[in-house]
């Protein structure tokens, strides 16, 4: 049953949201006039010397995107098991969070692997999981393969928007102790690791990042955060009664997950293009242990039928170098979120639950693009 995107977004994220001082309708103006004459030039100005808005309009829309986030209620899976002659090692099912989670999830599942003390691997999936589980595979000077249906930059992780912050990974009422201390750590391992690539040649960088009308929501622990910061005059922070403000990392797919396949070539990896359409595809093939990083695929491979999609739809305008912060927040009915990339400023906004469509929905580009005018509008522009 497919699931409002509000309704969606609060049961993952458990957002105590307020209500913003800008409205409760996406309307345009006149309506949120009133918005335009209690915010004086000068009460602004000097928020609009750090934070510049987002030029927000349909005709700055250079592309929409569709992606299918693997969820599982009960968190992701990572275990090993035996299928016939070869030992899989899965590790697939992060939600919205695959990204931010690939090199924790990976070096938990590499060290399963270093267990079997084998040679040479399989890696299915060339994803953010997928790269990273062989890059540290790599790194212990094993031979790996990926075997993979889709390359980037056509990879389900080439549409994430990509910021640091493990969100809409699992149900809290369905994760046991066990879980949370393999997710606790994931956050720890990958949170450490990707700042080892903060850089140009990799696509990473530190932003300011503000979630609006709600407090204290950090996902995977408020130690992850830095210079938080709490902000409570809605005449200068957005409109809203209430922002939060902390520092953290911005991944950029496109330049990122093709940083990592370079990466994985110059060590000597190889990589075949293969779709996998039963478990006897892949127990055919030659290496003994495969790390199993297909994401939504291991519904059917694997028959896990409580691994759902949850679509998610993005806007990308035109770049805007000047704009170096990023947000979420709950405007009217409807969640959004801005995250500023280089190859362009990602609007986004959706969760919906068992979605396999990947027709971008001409409703939520309207609603996604009215929400982000709101808040630009609190910014002078």
């Amino acid at each position: 049953m497919k699931e409002d995107s509000n309704v969606a977004r609060r049961r993952f994220l458990k957002m105590a949201g307020l209500t913003a001082t800008i409205g409760t309708s996406f309307e345009f103006a006149p309506q949120h006039s009133d918005l335009e004459d209690n915010i004086s030039k000068s009460k602004y100005q000097h928020l609009n010397q750090s934070f510049e808005p987002v030029k927000v309009s349909a005709d700055r829309v250079i592309r929409t995107v569709v992606g299918l986030r693997p969820y599982r209620p009960s968190g992701f899976v990572l275990k090993s098991e035996q299928l016939k002659n070869k030992t899989i090692i899965h590790n697939y099912g992060h939600g919205g969070a695959g990204v931010t989670l690939s090199w924790g999830t990976a070096k938990l599942a590499v060290d399963l692997a270093l267990q079997l003390q084998r040679n040479s691997f399989a890696v299915l999936g060339c994803g953010a999981i997928g790269l990273s589980t062989a890059r540290l595979l790599q790194r212990k000077g094993f031979q790996v393969t990926i075997y993979a249906k889709d390359l980037p930059p056509e990879t389900t992780s080439n549409i994430a928007g990509a910021l640091w912050f493990p969100t809409s990974v699992y149900d809290e009422k369905k994760v046991d102790s066990k879980f949370l201390n393999q997710f606790d750590e994931a956050c720890k391992i990958s949170y450490r690791m990707f700042q080892d690539y903060v850089g140009d040649n990799y696509g990473i960088w530190w932003i300011k990042f503000f979630t609006l009308g709600s407090s204290d929501y950090f996902p995977g622990g408020r130690e992850f955060y830095r210079e938080i910061i709490d902000h409570r005059d809605p005449k200068i922070y957005f409109g809203f009664d209430y922002a939060q403000q902390f520092s953290t990392m911005m991944i950029e797919p496109a330049i990122y997950l093709s940083a990592l396949l370079r990466d994985f070539y110059l060590a000597g990896g190889k990589l075949r293009v293969k779709q996998f359409n039963s478990t006897s595809d892949i127990t055919s093939l030659s290496e003994s242990t495969i790390m199993n990083c297909t994401g939504l695929g291991s519904r059917t491979l694997f028959n896990d039928q409580e691994l759902i999609p949850v679509k998610g739809q993005l806007s990308i305008l035109l770049p805007q170098p000047e704009v170096n912060y990023g947000y979420e927040g709950e405007i009217g009915n409807g969640f959004v979120y801005m995250f500023p990339r280089k190859d362009g400023i990602v609007l986004g906004g959706t969760f919906e639950e068992n979605n396999w469509s990947l027709e971008p929905s001409v409703q939520e580009s309207e609603r996604i693009l009215k929400g982000h005018s709101i808040i630009a509008k609190s910014l002078g522009g």
